[in-house]
Protein backbone atom coordinates (compact mmCIF):
# COMPACT_ATOMS: atom_id res chain seq x y z
CA UNK A 1 0.00 0.00 0.00
CA UNK A 2 1.45 3.44 -0.95
CA UNK A 3 2.45 5.88 1.80
CA UNK A 4 0.21 8.92 2.21
CA UNK A 5 3.38 10.99 2.56
CA UNK A 6 3.39 11.13 -1.24
CA UNK A 7 0.69 13.83 -1.04
CA UNK A 8 3.13 16.26 0.58
CA UNK A 9 3.37 18.37 3.73
CA UNK A 10 0.60 20.83 2.83
CA UNK A 11 -1.93 18.03 2.26
CA UNK A 12 -0.98 16.31 5.51
CA UNK A 13 -0.72 19.29 7.87
CA UNK A 14 -2.52 22.27 6.24
CA UNK A 15 -0.06 24.95 7.45
CA UNK A 16 -2.28 27.86 6.40
CA UNK A 17 -5.22 26.45 8.32
CA UNK A 18 -2.93 25.97 11.32
CA UNK A 19 -1.93 29.65 11.17
CA UNK A 20 -5.62 30.58 11.00
CA UNK A 21 -6.36 28.49 14.09
CA UNK A 22 -3.45 30.08 15.98
CA UNK A 23 -4.68 33.52 14.90
CA UNK A 24 -8.18 32.83 16.24
CA UNK A 25 -6.67 31.57 19.50
CA UNK A 26 -4.51 34.70 19.93
CA UNK A 27 -7.47 36.98 19.15
CA UNK A 28 -9.63 35.12 21.71
CA UNK A 29 -7.15 35.53 24.57
CA UNK A 30 -6.39 39.12 23.58
CA UNK A 31 -10.09 40.03 23.61
CA UNK A 32 -10.83 38.03 26.78
CA UNK A 33 -7.96 39.54 28.78
CA UNK A 34 -6.48 42.76 27.39
CA UNK A 35 -9.65 44.08 25.75
CA UNK A 36 -12.39 43.03 28.15
CA UNK A 37 -13.62 46.62 27.99
CA UNK A 38 -15.12 45.73 24.60
CA UNK A 39 -17.69 43.61 26.45
CA UNK A 40 -20.21 44.94 28.93
CA UNK A 41 -20.47 42.96 32.17
CA UNK A 42 -17.23 41.11 31.45
CA UNK A 43 -15.50 39.02 34.10
CA UNK A 44 -12.00 37.53 34.33
CA UNK A 45 -11.58 34.63 31.96
CA UNK A 46 -11.98 31.35 33.79
CA UNK A 47 -9.33 28.66 33.41
CA UNK A 48 -12.02 26.17 32.40
CA UNK A 49 -13.23 28.43 29.59
CA UNK A 50 -9.72 28.91 28.19
CA UNK A 51 -9.03 25.17 28.29
CA UNK A 52 -12.27 24.30 26.50
CA UNK A 53 -11.77 26.96 23.82
CA UNK A 54 -8.22 25.84 23.08
CA UNK A 55 -9.40 22.22 23.08
CA UNK A 56 -12.15 23.08 20.59
CA UNK A 57 -9.72 24.77 18.20
CA UNK A 58 -7.10 22.04 18.48
CA UNK A 59 -9.75 19.39 17.89
CA UNK A 60 -10.98 21.26 14.80
CA UNK A 61 -7.41 21.49 13.49
CA UNK A 62 -6.76 17.79 14.12
CA UNK A 63 -9.94 16.87 12.26
CA UNK A 64 -9.65 19.33 9.36
CA UNK A 65 -5.94 20.12 9.16
CA UNK A 66 -4.07 16.96 10.10
CA UNK A 67 -3.72 13.69 8.10
CA UNK A 68 -7.21 12.72 9.34
CA UNK A 69 -8.69 15.12 6.78
CA UNK A 70 -6.72 13.48 3.96
CA UNK A 71 -7.65 10.01 5.23
CA UNK A 72 -11.33 11.03 5.20
CA UNK A 73 -11.03 11.32 1.40
CA UNK A 74 -9.36 7.93 1.17
CA UNK A 75 -11.63 5.91 3.47
CA UNK A 76 -15.27 6.42 4.39
CA UNK A 77 -14.48 5.17 7.91
CA UNK A 78 -12.26 8.20 8.56
CA UNK A 79 -14.90 10.49 7.07
CA UNK A 80 -17.35 9.29 9.72
CA UNK A 81 -14.80 9.61 12.52
CA UNK A 82 -14.16 13.16 11.36
CA UNK A 83 -17.88 13.96 11.24
CA UNK A 84 -18.56 12.49 14.69
CA UNK A 85 -15.95 14.52 16.55
CA UNK A 86 -16.36 17.67 14.45
CA UNK A 87 -20.14 17.86 14.87
CA UNK A 88 -20.78 16.16 18.20
CA UNK A 89 -17.82 17.16 20.36
CA UNK A 90 -16.11 20.31 19.05
CA UNK A 91 -19.32 22.44 19.23
CA UNK A 92 -19.78 21.51 22.90
CA UNK A 93 -16.22 22.62 23.69
CA UNK A 94 -16.74 25.86 21.77
CA UNK A 95 -19.98 26.77 23.56
CA UNK A 96 -18.44 26.12 26.98
CA UNK A 97 -15.15 27.83 26.08
CA UNK A 98 -16.62 31.19 25.06
CA UNK A 99 -17.61 33.20 28.19
CA UNK A 100 -21.24 34.22 28.62
CA UNK A 101 -20.38 37.93 28.37
CA UNK A 102 -18.62 37.29 25.06
CA UNK A 103 -21.59 35.29 23.73
CA UNK A 104 -23.88 38.18 24.72
CA UNK A 105 -21.80 40.58 22.64
CA UNK A 106 -21.68 38.24 19.63
CA UNK A 107 -25.41 37.54 19.75
CA UNK A 108 -26.31 41.21 20.18
CA UNK A 109 -25.33 41.90 16.57
CA UNK A 110 -28.49 42.77 14.59
CA UNK A 111 -28.14 40.13 11.85
CA UNK A 112 -26.84 37.27 14.02
CA UNK A 113 -29.32 37.60 16.90
CA UNK A 114 -32.63 36.69 15.17
CA UNK A 115 -31.04 33.96 13.05
CA UNK A 116 -29.31 32.32 16.02
CA UNK A 117 -32.45 32.49 18.17
CA UNK A 118 -34.35 30.69 15.44
CA UNK A 119 -31.70 28.02 14.82
CA UNK A 120 -31.36 27.19 18.53
CA UNK A 121 -35.03 26.48 19.23
CA UNK A 122 -34.85 22.85 20.44
CA UNK A 123 -37.25 21.16 18.03
CA UNK A 124 -36.01 23.10 15.02
CA UNK A 125 -32.38 22.49 16.04
CA UNK A 126 -33.00 18.74 16.14
CA UNK A 127 -34.64 18.75 12.71
CA UNK A 128 -32.08 21.01 11.03
CA UNK A 129 -28.99 19.16 12.24
CA UNK A 130 -30.21 15.61 11.78
CA UNK A 131 -31.97 16.42 8.52
CA UNK A 132 -28.91 18.17 7.05
CA UNK A 133 -26.60 15.37 8.19
CA UNK A 134 -28.88 12.70 6.74
CA UNK A 135 -29.31 14.52 3.40
CA UNK A 136 -25.53 14.94 3.20
CA UNK A 137 -25.16 11.17 3.17
CA UNK A 138 -27.64 10.61 0.36
CA UNK A 139 -25.27 9.25 -2.33
CA UNK A 140 -26.07 11.82 -5.05
CA UNK A 141 -25.66 14.74 -2.62
CA UNK A 142 -22.55 13.27 -0.98
CA UNK A 143 -20.76 12.69 -4.27
CA UNK A 144 -21.64 16.17 -5.53
CA UNK A 145 -20.55 17.97 -2.35
CA UNK A 146 -17.34 15.95 -2.05
CA UNK A 147 -16.37 16.85 -5.63
CA UNK A 148 -16.83 20.61 -5.40
CA UNK A 149 -14.63 22.78 -3.10
CA UNK A 150 -17.20 25.58 -2.81
CA UNK A 151 -20.16 23.29 -2.06
CA UNK A 152 -18.04 21.30 0.39
CA UNK A 153 -17.00 24.43 2.30
CA UNK A 154 -20.58 25.78 2.40
CA UNK A 155 -22.17 22.47 3.44
CA UNK A 156 -19.54 21.71 6.10
CA UNK A 157 -19.89 25.21 7.57
CA UNK A 158 -23.67 24.90 7.57
CA UNK A 159 -23.48 21.52 9.31
CA UNK A 160 -21.18 22.96 11.98
CA UNK A 161 -23.53 25.92 12.59
CA UNK A 162 -26.47 23.53 12.92
CA UNK A 163 -24.36 21.43 15.32
CA UNK A 164 -23.85 24.54 17.48
CA UNK A 165 -27.61 25.02 17.39
CA UNK A 166 -28.11 21.39 18.42
CA UNK A 167 -25.95 21.69 21.55
CA UNK A 168 -26.91 25.25 22.50
CA UNK A 169 -30.13 24.32 24.40
CA UNK A 170 -28.07 22.00 26.60
CA UNK A 171 -25.27 24.38 27.57
CA UNK A 172 -26.02 28.05 27.12
CA UNK A 173 -26.32 30.25 30.21
CA UNK A 174 -27.67 33.48 28.78
CA UNK A 175 -30.32 35.06 30.96
CA UNK A 176 -32.77 35.72 28.15
CA UNK A 177 -33.61 32.08 27.46
CA UNK A 178 -33.15 29.26 29.92
CA UNK A 179 -31.40 26.06 28.83
CA UNK A 180 -33.30 22.80 28.90
CA UNK A 181 -33.67 21.39 32.39
CA UNK A 182 -34.28 18.02 34.01
CA UNK A 183 -36.08 15.40 31.98
CA UNK A 184 -36.26 17.71 28.97
CA UNK A 185 -32.50 17.38 28.58
CA UNK A 186 -32.73 13.60 28.66
CA UNK A 187 -35.58 13.58 26.14
CA UNK A 188 -33.76 16.03 23.87
CA UNK A 189 -30.57 13.93 23.71
CA UNK A 190 -32.52 10.71 23.24
CA UNK A 191 -34.37 12.33 20.34
CA UNK A 192 -31.06 13.47 18.83
CA UNK A 193 -29.76 9.89 18.99
CA UNK A 194 -32.94 8.45 17.50
CA UNK A 195 -33.12 10.91 14.60
CA UNK A 196 -29.60 10.04 13.45
CA UNK A 197 -30.26 6.30 13.53
CA UNK A 198 -32.03 5.95 10.13
CA UNK A 199 -29.11 7.50 8.23
CA UNK A 200 -26.60 5.28 10.03
CA UNK A 201 -28.79 2.20 9.51
CA UNK A 202 -29.07 2.91 5.77
CA UNK A 203 -25.29 3.09 5.52
CA UNK A 204 -24.67 0.02 7.70
CA UNK A 205 -27.25 -2.34 6.25
CA UNK A 206 -27.06 -1.40 2.58
CA UNK A 207 -25.73 -4.40 0.70
CA UNK A 208 -23.95 -2.34 -1.96
CA UNK A 209 -21.32 0.45 -1.88
CA UNK A 210 -23.23 3.73 -2.01
CA UNK A 211 -20.65 6.42 -2.73
CA UNK A 212 -19.01 6.87 -6.11
CA UNK A 213 -16.50 9.26 -4.51
CA UNK A 214 -14.66 6.23 -3.14
CA UNK A 215 -15.22 4.04 -6.23
CA UNK A 216 -14.87 6.27 -9.29
CA UNK A 217 -11.31 7.39 -10.09
CA UNK A 218 -12.56 10.68 -11.55
CA UNK A 219 -14.68 11.66 -8.53
CA UNK A 220 -12.03 10.39 -6.14
CA UNK A 221 -9.36 12.67 -7.60
CA UNK A 222 -11.80 15.59 -7.49
CA UNK A 223 -12.46 14.94 -3.81
CA UNK A 224 -8.72 14.77 -3.11
CA UNK A 225 -8.41 18.26 -4.60
CA UNK A 226 -10.25 19.52 -1.49
CA UNK A 227 -7.13 18.95 0.60
CA UNK A 228 -4.27 18.18 -1.80
CA UNK A 229 -2.72 21.07 -3.76
CA UNK A 230 -3.53 20.89 -7.47
CA UNK A 231 0.14 21.02 -8.49
CA UNK A 232 0.86 17.96 -6.31
CA UNK A 233 -2.13 16.03 -7.68
CA UNK A 234 -1.00 16.74 -11.23
CA UNK A 235 2.30 14.98 -10.59
CA UNK A 236 0.73 11.84 -9.12
CA UNK A 237 -0.53 8.86 -11.08
CA UNK A 238 -3.78 8.11 -9.27
CA UNK A 239 -6.11 5.71 -11.03
CA UNK A 240 -7.33 3.30 -8.33
CA UNK A 241 -9.51 4.76 -5.52
CA UNK A 242 -8.76 1.75 -3.34
CA UNK A 243 -4.98 2.20 -3.36
CA UNK A 244 -5.02 3.44 0.24
CA UNK A 245 -7.98 1.44 1.54
CA UNK A 246 -7.24 -1.97 3.12
CA UNK A 247 -10.98 -2.72 3.27
CA UNK A 248 -13.47 -3.42 0.53
CA UNK A 249 -15.77 -0.50 -0.32
CA UNK A 250 -18.72 -2.22 1.34
CA UNK A 251 -16.89 -3.10 4.56
CA UNK A 252 -15.41 0.40 4.74
CA UNK A 253 -18.88 1.90 4.34
CA UNK A 254 -20.44 -0.37 6.97
CA UNK A 255 -17.61 0.20 9.44
CA UNK A 256 -18.00 3.96 9.00
CA UNK A 257 -21.72 3.81 9.78
CA UNK A 258 -21.11 1.62 12.85
CA UNK A 259 -18.37 3.89 14.19
CA UNK A 260 -20.52 6.99 13.69
CA UNK A 261 -23.38 5.49 15.65
CA UNK A 262 -21.13 4.16 18.43
CA UNK A 263 -19.36 7.51 18.81
CA UNK A 264 -22.69 9.35 18.90
CA UNK A 265 -24.02 7.09 21.63
CA UNK A 266 -20.76 7.34 23.57
CA UNK A 267 -20.66 11.16 23.40
CA UNK A 268 -24.36 11.58 24.15
CA UNK A 269 -24.07 9.02 26.96
CA UNK A 270 -21.22 11.03 28.48
CA UNK A 271 -23.32 14.19 28.38
CA UNK A 272 -26.30 12.37 29.91
CA UNK A 273 -24.08 11.04 32.71
CA UNK A 274 -22.80 14.57 33.40
CA UNK A 275 -26.37 15.90 33.47
CA UNK A 276 -27.44 13.14 35.86
CA UNK A 277 -24.53 13.84 38.23
CA UNK A 278 -25.35 17.57 38.23
CA UNK A 279 -29.01 16.83 38.94
CA UNK A 280 -28.11 14.36 41.71
CA UNK A 281 -25.81 16.86 43.42
CA UNK A 282 -28.38 19.60 43.12
CA UNK A 283 -31.02 17.40 44.73
CA UNK A 284 -28.68 16.51 47.59
CA UNK A 285 -27.67 20.14 48.18
CA UNK A 286 -31.25 21.39 48.03
CA UNK A 287 -33.45 18.75 49.69
CA UNK A 288 -37.15 19.33 50.04
CA UNK A 289 -37.96 21.09 53.31
CA UNK A 290 -39.34 18.86 56.03
CA UNK A 291 -42.97 19.53 56.78
CA UNK A 292 -43.54 20.96 60.26
CA UNK A 293 -45.11 18.60 62.77
CA UNK A 294 -48.84 18.90 63.08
Amino acid sequence: MPNIGMFGFRALWSPYFFLFIVGVMVLYFYAATKKRSWFSGSEPLKKKEGIFFVSALMLIYILKGSPIDLLSHLMFTFHMIQMAFLLLLAPQFLIIGIPVWMWEKILSLPVIRPIFRLLTKPILALILFNGTFSFYHVPAIFDTVKSDPFLHAVYTTMLFIFALGLWWPIYHKLGEEKPLQGLLRFGYLLAASALLTPACALIIFNGQPMYATYASAELWVKSLALCVPVDVLGNLNLSNPQLFNPLSLLYDQQLGGIIMKILQEFINGGVLYKIFIEWYRQENNNPDPILPAQ
